[in-house]
């Protein structure tokens, strides 16, 4: 598979664990660098620990961007977009995952374990890694985030 993006960078929480090994395991298999920030299990963790992992990871540019998975998304997606530069799409269909990279130039997805089958998780991310950014007339509304 053809990514636009050479650096990826995953975590969850206990909720999404699961769904991250299988989304980790689809990008690996498919020629996909992928990091692992966690967790390693799935006991009880905290959500926030982990949406700030691959945040100043994705800020920092070690990756290029990053894919959080917790029960529903939103609370990654919540903590993931305190972190100033980051734009972090909840994404739980075809076309708000497609708008999130086209319009928005989302640099984080955040899926919901609990919401979605494991099938759709991992097309979403596809389409999220291919997806390009439209710029134009979008540029000018993220640079006013």
């Amino acid at each position: 598979m053809k990514t636009l993006f050479s650096k990826l960078c995953i975590a969850s929480d206990h909720a999404g664990y699961q769904l991250k090994e299988k989304i980790k395991d689809f990008l690996i298999k498919n020629g996909v660098s992928t990091i692992d920030l966690g967790p390693f299990d799935n006991n009880s963790v905290d959500y926030p620990d982990y949406a700030k992992k691959v945040a100043k990871r994705v800020l920092s540019k070690k990756s290029d961007i990053g894919i959080l998975v917790c029960g529903s998304g939103t609370g990654m997606a919540i903590t993931a977009n305190k972190y100033k530069g980051i734009r972090a799409a909840q994404c739980f269909t075809k076309k708000n995952t497609l708008l999130s990279r086209q319009h928005n130039d989302a640099n984080i997805i955040c899926l919901g374990a609990r919401m979605l089958k494991g099938k759709d998780a991992i097309a979403f991310v596809k389409y999220f890694i291919t997806t390009r950014f439209e710029g134009g007339r979008h540029l000018k509304r993220i640079k006013k985030i």
